[in-house]
């Protein structure tokens, strides 16, 4: 039986625990700075930009859609970036197997207006209290879709569950030993 015809009962697919994928965001974070930096650099010598906030949205757009290449490309290709991989994390429709493209599509659209909502918050905050440095909560904006967790039956992501998607964790016999470097 081949892997695109094999479909896991929902009793097979474990769901990864709320710290491996807090880890596994973590690590992301980590990659997304250099590839913002990288696009972010490439944006500024094709527009000969010299200042950060000229052409802003152009710019915020522009990477929008490089962050949902990347994305796209990682989960389409293997269903996991580097991080998920490390952590024996696996992107799957609901049936198992690997999602279309327009689903992944979909799960990344998704993924924004939680963490953008909690930003909106963190704004409203400052300018209502008119603390400055209450502007630096938004680091905690992206873990705010950690708390549908909480109330998922299977503890998916709601961006999981609306998309039709999963994460999983890998059972050891599928995880692939990672060559010391």
């Amino acid at each position: 039986m081949t892997q695109s015809t094999f479909s896991p009962s929902p009793s097979m697919i474990k769901t990864p625990g709320r710290w491996p994928r807090f880890a596994s965001m973590m690590y992301e974070g980590i990659l997304l700075f250099g590839l913002v930096f990288l696009a972010d650099f490439i944006f500024d010598t094709l527009t000969r930009s010299d200042h950060a906030l000229l052409l802003r949205h152009t710019r915020q757009a522009w990477l929008f859609v490089v962050l949902g290449a990347y994305f796209l490309l990682c989960w389409r290709r293997g269903g996991q970036t580097l991080p998920m991989s490390t952590w024996h994390i696996k992107l799957v429709d609901e049936h198992g197997l690997r999602p279309s493209l327009s689903r992944l599509a979909l799960r990344y659209l998704l993924l924004w207006p939680l963490p953008l909502a909690a930003g909106a918050l963190v704004w409203l905050i400052g300018r209502w209290t008119g603390w400055s440095s209450s502007g630096l909560l938004i680091v905690f904006a992206p873990f705010t879709i950690f708390i549908w967790t909480w109330l998922d039956r299977d503890g998916q992501f709601l961006h999981d569950r609306l998309a039709g998607t999963r994460l999983t964790l890998l059972p050891p016999r599928q995880r692939k030993p990672h060559p010391i470097v």
